[in-house]
């Protein structure tokens, strides 16, 4: 299996040679993140339990998590054998892969299944992947296709949830779906393991265009152009965060937000969608209007640091090295975030957010979410053209 950085390479992510180049502007940065990066990773290895797994064995997705980030350690050689912790995780993740290929506990499936295939895929060892390819059907298989078959009749189609079609589909388990089931393809594509089942990616496409604020491609009656929401995108094709506004003309808009608009335009990113495709221009223009460090736009301090995740892997896998600002101008994500995610750090190497949705106040998990944001940009800094 190739290595994390030749897989995010044809994911659309530019890897770097940067460190080697003189004129580098980013050569001071990239030493503090990686000193930053391996504090990280120095601090969740303490924290891995006895068995092997991280915080809660009920949600492999923690210690997914912790294993992507310890895999992309640019100061890690995946040529070499894995140190001794992070092989004893992997193989406690691979204990918990259930008959259906799912690896999963307490519910949650698809998310504890989709971020444990992005680790194995991360982590570059064939011996894991008969494992990623029984977890990839898993994930196929979760996607919604109800009352007539091949059909996108219902708003949930083509989207995929929480592992159960008794409820909804949503943007976050659709992306981490989507991402693991694009980094892993090459897993199967040289036919070892046989036929495998493939995603439906246009349906895939016709969900995520549900989630977004635009209504030349939304086909649900709340999607709005209005100013400030056009081009974001809300948790579901009927559901948001950052809660409901009405509009002058009398509709009630569903307010976009910035976390799952970065989830948005990287889903879109692995849908292979041009630059141009009216959607992506649509996304970026809104991220540009409402860019910021100091929140998740439309939630304040929560999910922050699912936020500033989310934007290292969505601007880097789309090619962006400024982010057009409202206004005119231009913004260096890469320096505005690793500055931001530096200073943010304690002084025994963790992250944590005030506040606690979405499990923030966990800092197993938000090390492992900032770990992976620094790296994503490490791996991405542009080389000398």
């Amino acid at each position: 299996m190739k290595s994390f950085a030749l897989m995010a390479l044809a994911a659309g992510i530019a890897t770097s040679s940067a460190q080697d180049a003189p004129d580098n502007p980013y050569l001071s940065l990239q030493f503090e993140m990686k000193e930053a990066i391996a504090r990280g990773n120095a601090w969740l290895a303490k924290q891995q339990k006895e068995e092997g797994h991280w915080d809660d064995p009920e949600l492999p997705a923690f210690s997914a998590l912790a294993l992507t980030a310890a895999v992309r350690d640019p100061s890690l050689d995946l040529k070499k054998p894995l140190p001794p912790h992070i092989e004893k995780g992997f193989q406690w993740i691979l204990s918990q892969q259930k008959e259906d290929g799912g690896i999963y506990n307490r519910g949650l499936s698809v998310y504890n299944t989709a971020t444990s295939v992005t680790a194995m895929t991360s982590a570059a060892r064939d011996v894991y992947e008969p494992a990623i390819v029984r977890a990839r059907s898993y994930l196929i298989d979760q996607q919604w296709d109800i009352d007539k078959p091949k059909e996108t009749d219902n708003g949930n189609d083509g989207g995929i949830g929480y592992g159960s079609k008794n409820d909804r589909s949503d943007m976050s388990n659709t992306y981490l779906a989507l991402e693991a089931l694009a980094l892993s393809k090459e897993v199967i594509e040289d036919g070892k393991f046989g036929d495998q089942p493939e995603l439906n990616w246009d349906a895939a496409l016709t969900f995520v265009s549900r989630c977004q604020n635009l209504e030349e491609t939304n086909d649900r009656e709340w999607a709005s152009n209005d100013p400030k929401n056009k081009g974001g995108f809300v948790y579901g094709p009927n559901e948001t965060k950052a809660g409901q506004e009405e509009l002058p003309d009398g509709r009630v808009a569903l307010r976009s937000y910035g976390s799952i608009s970065y989830a948005g335009l990287l889903s879109l990113v692995y849908a292979k969608l041009e630059p141009d495709d009216p959607r992506v221009v649509a996304v970026k223009d809104w991220l540009g209007r409402n860019y910021t460090l100091d929140e998740n736009p439309g939630m304040g301090q929560e999910g922050l640091y699912y936020y500033y995740q989310a934007m290292s892997k969505a601007l880097s896998a789309a090619g962006i090295d400024k982010l057009p600002l409202e206004g005119g101008g231009s913004a260096d994500w890469r320096k505005d975030l690793a500055g931001k995610l530096l200073a943010s750090q304690r002084e025994d190497g963790r992250w944590v957010n005030d506040n606690g949705r979405w499990m923030e106040s966990n800092s197993v998990l938000v090390t492992s979410y900032t770990v992976m944001a620094l790296e994503q940009i490490y791996h991405s800094i542009p080389g000398k053209p």
